[in-house]
């Protein structure tokens, strides 16, 4: 009779385990421990100490290489670019690193360089951006101010996956 029972109560507790969420149990018994240890204050202490989930990775990379002028982008992992670009023709200069993207203009104007349309623009540090370009002949080979240019099909193209995906989601790698 005492096995019955003893089984009984296991099986009960378990299925009391299983229909109340994980999340509010850990959050429940996480109070508890922390009221009862004298760390809680008030009845807002677990909404202003709640750990931040880490930050997700990047979904869309462009790498550029100034070497070779030359842009890959990736979505997820899976390649969905290689194009040629111009970066800073002798004279200006291209920052070299890791960004995010910062804002987007998909119709935008350079106010330092008399009014140069610069569509589908993706700005990444400062004003400096990867967009398209009328100068088409010139890609492949440093022909700007700084940015990155592209043909305006590939800046279409980019401009549209980090509108897409995001700015947060959204690398950019110079080398």
């Amino acid at each position: 009779m005492k096995k019955f029972i003893f089984a009984l109560l296991s099986v009960f507790a378990v299925l009391t385990l299983l229909a109340v969420p994980v999340q509010a149990k850990v959050k429940h018994l996480s109070y508890l421990h922390l009221k009862h240890a004298g760390h809680v204050k008030n009845a807002n202490y677990l909404q202003s100490h709640r750990r931040r989930a880490p930050a997700l990775p990047p979904i869309v990379v462009a790498n550029i290489s100034i070497a070779s002028q030359t842009m890959s982008v990736s979505v997820n992992g899976w390649p969905s670019g290689y194009w040629a670009i111009s970066s800073a023709r002798a004279g200006y200069h291209t920052p070299t690193g890791s960004y995010r993207a910062t804002r987007i203009a998909r119709v935008y104007f350079s106010k330092k360089y008399d009014n140069s349309p610069m569509p589908f623009s993706v700005f990444f540090y400062g004003g400096n951006a990867i967009h398209g370009t009328g100068h088409i002949s010139q890609l492949g080979r440093p022909a700007s101010h700084g940015c990155i240019r592209l043909h305006p099909n590939n800046a279409a193209t980019f401009y549209e996956l980090v509108e897409e995906y995001g700015l947060s989601r959204t690398r950019i790698t110079i080398l």
